[in-house]
């Protein structure tokens, strides 16, 4: 932003509605900690996920499935702390929302009241839609999840795209409006053909977000990592990488490691000197121990 630009108004619910009805896209991506929040901000993002997909991307998990609760909330808070403008969606884990509505409820309260999220994102239709309208009902805003949903991945048979024949296509929708149905404000969509988002999008009122989901959505998200090319890892089909930061952290560190080891690092101008005369002051006092 220049130093001249207006400064950004906080985005809200009604602001992204605003913005589908009048064909803007919405921008989402990701982010896990605080100085990732602050780049996002700073590149004037529209909408902020902590997605659990924080647990292979930065806490080394082999799929969301291990990420706790208390994992999440700690990554969440330090996102919150970095972010002023864009809206806050947190993720809430497997096996913290499943089991009833109550424990739903009282996780979902959590990232609201201790994590200061605007919103939280669960994933799947079948019984999560009663979730979804259980969390509405308590007061609490919530995103819904469709296609590829990486929680249950291996009952979907892996990470693929959903929605490939006619029915599964239709399951894909017709989980899509039980969602909007139950109050959801915003859907997103994961790993569907193009044509299964474009066929859903005359369906729902509400925000729709891509991520491997074709060009008709109402807006995109990628993962933080993926998209700048930090993440050391096969990357689905439907990421682009915008930077290349591991391969430059990489050249940044070795080139660190070997001036340290050569002794051209640290060179005078790194560190710092005493007043005039304390140096030999000092050398006097340490002849006097």
């Amino acid at each position: 932003m220049s130093a001249h630009a207006a400064p950004r108004t906080q985005v809200t619910l009604a602001a992204l509605g605003a913005k589908k009805a009048a064909g803007e896209p919405i921008v989402m991506v990701t982010a896990y900690d605080h100085p990732g929040a602050q780049i996002v901000e700073a590149a004037g993002v529209d909408v902020v996920l902590v997605g659990d997909s924080a647990a292979m991307t930065v806490l080394g998990y082999d799929s969301t499935v291990p990420v706790t609760l208390d994992e999440m909330l700690m990554l969440t808070k330090a996102v919150r702390r970095g972010l002023t403008v864009p809206l806050l969606v947190g993720d809430l884990p497997f096996g913290s929302y499943e089991a009833s509505d109550e424990l739903a409820i009282a996780t979902a309260q959590r990232f609201i009241k201790e994590a200061g999220c605007d919103l939280v994102k669960i994933e799947r239709g079948g019984t999560t839609v009663q979730r979804a309208r259980a969390l509405v009902q308590a007061g609490v805003p919530v995103v819904g999840h469709v296609g590829l949903t990486p929680q249950t991945a291996t009952a979907l048979g892996g990470y693929r795209a959903q929605g490939r024949s006619a029915e599964a296509a239709l399951a894909v929708i017709e989980d899509a409006l039980a969602l909007q149905d139950a109050g959801c404000s915003m859907i997103v969509v994961e790993a569907v053909p193009s044509e299964v988002t474009a066929a859903l999008m005359p369906l729902l009122d509400v925000p729709v977000i891509g991520i491997g989901a074709g060009g008709a959505a109402d807006g995109q998200v990628l993962v933080f990592h993926d998209l700048l090319g930090l993440f050391d890892g096969s990357a689905a089909r439907f990421v682009k990488r915008y930077a290349e930061l591991r391969t430059d952290a990489i050249a940044g560190v070795g080139a660190y490691a070997s001036e340290v080891r050569s002794g051209a690092y640290p060179a005078p101008e790194h560190g710092y000197a005493m007043a005039q005369g304390e140096a030999a002051r000092l050398e006097e006092l340490l002849a006097r121990r």
